[in-house]
């Protein structure tokens, strides 16, 4: 199943700033981690790019996920386009992928722990589902239903994971095993109007 986003809708996509378990690379998923100070540094970045853009952005509605991190990034986001910095709303179908008993772990703790599990991990990361976890193909389908329902220019506030299947809702054509192992970056903005994707 495919999905599609409502025509003239523009969108534009952050994920949230740096953890420190970002730079360990610890699977983060559910588990609730602030922001360092490279985070915010990050966060208000996006928040400047924003405002270049738009202004004030008062016609956009603005959703973040529901988790700690992307709370923070969206509030000091929001602070730089001279907004309210609460003034905007939670979805819990944009909370990260979860990885299940294999969150708080780092891919070389999992290689010791679970090697079966790495192994199938590698071999299909797009439909793999971690003991007590999501594939990024149950990921894909909770974002691009949610998408589908957006009615309203937005300013979304997500993950990593999250950027991944949001990435092949706008993009069909993109290769699914690819997906997984797109870029996401921390300190750009992903910009969706007219059907082109660009970077903010």
């Amino acid at each position: 199943m495919s999905y599609t986003v409502r025509p003239g809708l523009t969108l534009y996509f952050v994920r949230h700033g740096q953890t420190n378990w970002n730079i360990e690379g610890r699977l983060q998923g559910r588990m609730d981690k602030p922001l360092n100070d490279t985070g915010r540094a990050q966060a208000a970045r996006n928040g400047q790019a924003l405002e270049t853009k738009l202004g004030r952005a008062e016609e956009f509605d603005f959703i973040a996920s529901p988790m700690a991190r992307t709370c923070e990034t969206m509030e000091i986001a929001r602070t730089q386009m001279n907004l309210p910095p609460q003034d905007y709303r939670c979805e819990d179908r944009l909370k990260e992928i979860s990885f299940g008993d294999w969150e708080g772990h780092t891919l070389a703790e999992i290689e010791v722990s679970d090697r079966a599990g790495n192994a199938a991990r590698a071999a299909d990361k797009w439909g793999w589902v971690p003991p007590n976890g999501e594939s990024y193909e149950m990921l894909y389908h909770r974002v691009g239903s949610w998408l589908q329902s957006l009615t309203r220019n937005s300013v979304i506030v997500s993950h990593g994971g999250v950027m991944r299947a949001y990435r092949l809702v706008l993009q069909p054509d993109l290769d699914r095993q690819e997906v997984p192992h797109m870029d996401v970056p921390q300190d750009k903005v992903l910009c969706f109007s007219g059907g082109q994707i660009s970077w903010l």
